[in-house]
């Protein structure tokens, strides 16, 4: 895990902090490493942005180190031959921002007003770095509202985007809405939070050597809180590597427990998440009016009558072995009238994941019955919640910030919760505490109804395959954001319905 801690953990602003400190204490110049910073930056800026379709850029220069950070930069891009302009609000400055600041006057390259600006191909915001905690206002807003609202002209922005915090990824009355953010050193909270989301653009980390043994010192070796690595996931978690003399009994048998008439479309797009993970067996239960509808569209499974109210949910199960299911998954399209299925899952023994209706259902129990419950089952148990139904099962944790209510109720319920969501968090069980992981790519083309059916139904395919449950939220959560922001690529976010969502999970190679 140590190898991970600068690549992967995300840190507060605190933490962040005190890393530095250990750094300059150790013997790091400020200066050299602000050099350092600003020259690795600016070699990542030349990729993206080339000289020759970026030639006029303005740098947006704050008092701090961030300032300072942007004033090297725009040494380096008018050494390329650069047309560089400097807009600064503040009229005092650090000292080292200062010095940097005399030295770029003496190379002649301009300090000019806000609309000087206009004409540039390219702005750098280094106004605020990390750390700020009190709301933008005056010369410093009205710039940023102005290139936000009436200019447009791409946005780099160093470590956050100036008016941003930096733990809770709140708008601190005014924010740059960023194309491009280049997080500094390690990852910071706000930046993964939803709240940010629509202000950060295109997200990347810029290291710059931080020495594990500092990072490890602040953070520790049980951090709470992770970033996901797409790649790496689908890298080293998908496919799921099979013995060449493999049977379809060895790779999982998988219950479904969904539909109804109402909404019977939930029940087929999940089965065709499940099929698409290559659970070796899968069985779905569904009101005996949608037996031959489900039969249709997904032969190879096997499909149980069951029946069903006047209103067309799931009344009772037949009596059936659960046993021989290695997970189940419970909810999709349910209906309300089915809730006492769901807690028969519940009591159940078996692996289980949890989603929409079967969540809802829950929800209807006491909170101490809740509690009990979740806490007592022997084996793992998913729940697939977006905020809302998140905080009608925890309704006394919805005032809570997104990632401290998500670490709450895992703590309250031993299960590992998957919250959805533009920045879906997945955090489980970890020792006496837990550990959140946060997915840092995904696409609105997920945002449209039968989504997260088919993702459940792809959880219950692996989790019926026998990879551990924290393991198989990150792996289903990344495989299908994936697959949506490639299948969006190659058409437009409105073409990715879930129908051809769950049609297009298998080609990996093109995913990765």
């Amino acid at each position: 895990m140590n190898s991970l801690l600068s690549a992967q953990a995300i840190a507060t602003a605190a933490q962040v902090q005190a890393i530095e400190n250990l750094i300059f204490q150790a013997g790091m110049p400020v200066a050299a490493l602000m050099e350092k910073v600003a020259l690795r930056i600016s070699q990542r800026l030349t990729e993206l942005y080339p000289a020759q379709s970026y030639g006029r850029i303005g740098v947006l220069v704050g008092s701090g180190h961030n300032g300072g950070d942007a004033l090297v930069i725009a040494r380096e891009l008018h050494h390329q031959g650069r047309q560089v302009k400097i807009y600064t609000p503040f009229t005092k400055s650090k000292p080292l921002t200062r010095v940097h600041g005399c030295y770029a006057k003496s190379l002649g390259i301009p300090f000019v007003s806000l609309e000087a600006l206009q004409d540039c191909d390219l702005l750098i915001d280094g106004i605020f770095g990390f750390g700020l905690e009190r709301d933008v206002v005056g010369d410093v807003a009205i710039a940023i509202n102005t290139i936000n609202n009436n200019w447009q002209i791409p946005v780099l922005s160093i470590d956050l985007p100036s008016g941003i915090h930096t733990d809770r990824g709140d708008v601190m009355g005014t924010a740059i809405c960023a194309t491009n953010t280049f997080c500094l050193g390690l990852w910071k909270r706000g930046l993964l939070t939803e709240a940010a989301t629509p202000y950060v653009g295109n997200l990347e980390r810029i290291g710059f050597d931080i020495p594990e043994k500092f990072v490890l010192q602040i953070l520790g070796e049980q951090h709470p809180l992770w970033r996901i690595n797409p790649k790496a996931v689908m890298r080293d978690r998908l496919p799921m590597t099979r013995n060449p003399i493999t049977h379809k009994y060895e790779v999982g048998h998988l219950l479904l427990v969904v539909g109804s008439q109402k909404y019977g479309g939930a029940a087929l797009l999940a089965s065709m998440g499940a099929k698409a993970t290559g659970v070796g067996m899968l069985s779905i239960a569904v009101p005996n009016s949608l037996k031959s509808l489900i039969l249709a569209q997904v032969p190879d499974a096997l499909i149980i009558g069951c029946p069903e109210t006047e209103s067309g949910a799931i009344a009772s199960l037949p009596d059936l072995d659960l046993r021989k299911y290695q997970a189940i998954a419970c909810g999709c399209g349910l209906s309300a009238e089915a809730f006492p299925i769901v807690e028969q899952m519940i009591d159940s023994d078996r692996p289980l994941v949890l989603d929409a209706d079967g969540l809802n259902a829950l929800a209807t129990m006491r909170k101490s019955q809740i509690t009990k419950k979740l806490s007592q089952r022997n084996s793992a148990l998913i729940m697939t919640p977006h905020w809302g139904e998140f905080c009608r099962l925890f309704p006394e944790l919805s005032e809570v910030e997104r990632l401290e209510a998500l670490q709450t109720a895992v703590n309250q319920t031993q299960a590992t919760i998957l919250l959805k969501g533009a920045r879906t968090a997945i955090a489980f069980p970890q020792g006496k505490t837990s550990q959140t992981w946060v997915n840092p790519e995904s696409t609105p083309a997920l945002a449209r109804g039968g989504s997260g059916d088919v993702l459940a139904g792809m959880i219950g395919g692996i989790l019926a395959q026998g990879m551990a449950a924290s393991d198989v939220a990150i792996a289903a959560t990344v495989w299908h954001s994936q697959a949506a922001i490639w299948l969006a690529s190659q058409r437009t976010e409105m073409g990715v319905d879930p129908v051809t969502l769950a049609q297009n999970l298998l080609p990996f190679e093109r995913i990765n």
